[in-house]
């Protein structure tokens, strides 16, 4: 018999994969689950942080419509650090309806007990525990003449350099980022 006649009905013979063909199929297969898993998880984590940076710019520019709207003349009673820190009582007087009379120290109280409420999160629940807002969220207001400088700070997942920009707003550290808006009033 030749060598050939005996290498075709050798091949006949054989039907289906080896065990070996298997597991390289199976460990190739896990590889790339295992890489999408992966690049799921870092686009999720991306997108967290994406969100809290928006979110930042967003109250930031949030407090600055707050004052441009209702009380431009009274910009010095806006200007504290660490807003957030605790969220003061709500004001008695609401300053929400149209037909409400509020006095620009009720206006200043109420927009100040709004934008730290969104800051905490306290505006977004659930299971009685605040559930929106940034992580570790702090506002600190600055004023200048017309000028105001809003800085809006919060916790990161990661660590990074900590630039301290505006060292007294938020809680220093390696996690902390920070969004620094600033604007005219007329």
């Amino acid at each position: 018999m030749s060598k050939l006649s005996m290498l075709s009905r050798h091949q006949h013979n054989q039907n289906g994969m080896t065990f070996l063909e298997v597991l390289i199929a199976l460990v190739i297969m896990v590889t790339g689950i295992l890489g999408a898993v992966a690049m799921q998880i870092t686009a999720k984590q991306g997108s967290f942080d994406a969100m809290q940076r928006s979110l930042a710019s967003s109250l930031a520019q949030d407090i600055i419509a707050r004052i441009r709207a209702n009380n431009p003349d009274n910009l010095a009673a806006y200007a504290a650090n660490d807003y957030g820190v605790t969220l003061n009582a709500e004001p008695g007087l609401r300053c929400k309806a149209a037909n409400a009379l509020c006095t620009p120290a009720q206006m200043v109280t109420n927009d100040i007990y709004e934008w730290e409420l969104a800051l905490v999160g306290g505006n977004v629940t659930a299971g009685g525990k605040n559930s929106g807002g940034l992580i570790g969220g702090r506002g600190c207001i600055a004023q200048n003449g017309n000028a105001l400088t809003v800085v809006v700070s919060w916790q990161g997942r990661e660590e990074i350099k900590d630039s301290k920009k505006s060292a007294g707003c938020g809680t220093a550290g390696n996690k902390r980022r920070q969004v620094v808006v600033q604007a005219f009033i007329i």
